[in-house]
């Protein structure tokens, strides 16, 4: 098996290529370390190898990473977020990916507010109406952006997917378009202070193509660090 330094060497090389296809800059892309599954000390080689970017989706499985490394690189909550939970990730995560509800985006603001800080988040949608799949409908957007303008502790940075999982990745090539033109509609309308940037979307099976359809986060577990047992 490839060791860490080997995995991160190749996905580099393989983000680089998928920019290089869709004539993006590779500074545009970066890469988020899902480490869920794997221990403490692998989350330090993750930050020691230069990767900054971290993601958990429990602040339970969290928590002792979190309070060993929190005051090394940036912190992604990527899991469903439960509103009792809000306390635990705020102030530790820089980046919430799934907010999806508005009971959800009040408690945000009300922490936040209570803390002196901003959150910075992304908008969940589910482009592909899986009923499994967490996420605002698509056509919801517009009007839930609305709805939380005077929540001002909640900054809306970008919008996050995830695609099936498919055989050939090519198959979820319309699920990531469809984020990218709904970003690109919802600017037109100036819904936000700032023009919505991010896009995070593109998992270990299909990120190639996430990044071709516009891709300015990936989030990467098995095919950069890797799964352990008992993580």
């Amino acid at each position: 098996m490839a060791s860490l330094q080997e995995r991160i060497a190749i996905v580099l090389e393989r983000v680089a290529r998928a920019c290089a296809v869709s004539g993006r800059d590779v500074s545009d892309v970066k890469v988020i370390a899902v480490t869920k599954y794997v221990s403490l000390e692998t989350v330090s080689a993750v930050l020691e190898a230069g990767l900054t970017e971290i993601a958990e989706s429990r602040w339970q499985d969290a928590e002792p990473k979190w309070k060993q490394l929190g005051h090394k690189g940036i912190w992604h909550f990527i899991g469903h977020l439960q509103t009792n939970k809000v306390k635990d990730v705020i102030g530790k995560f820089q980046y919430i990916h799934s907010l999806d509800r508005l009971s959800l985006a009040r408690e945000l603001h009300k922490k936040a507010d209570a803390a002196g800080l901003d959150v910075k988040v992304f908008l969940q949608v589910n482009i592909s109406g899986e009923d499994t799949k967490f996420g605002l409908p698509p056509e919801a957007v517009e009007g839930f952006l609305k709805e939380i303008a005077p929540l001002h502790r909640v900054k809306v940075v970008g919008l996050m997917t995830m695609a099936p999982h498919e055989e050939d990745p090519e198959l979820t090539r319309p699920v990531f378009r469809g984020l990218r033109e709904l970003r690109d509609s919802l600017n037109l309308l100036a819904l936000t202070p700032e023009p919505i940037q991010e896009l995070s979307m593109g998992m270990s099976n299909d990120f190639e193509v996430a990044i071709q359809e516009g891709a300015t986060r990936v989030r990467l577990g098995t095919v950069l660090v890797g799964h352990e047992e008992g993580a």
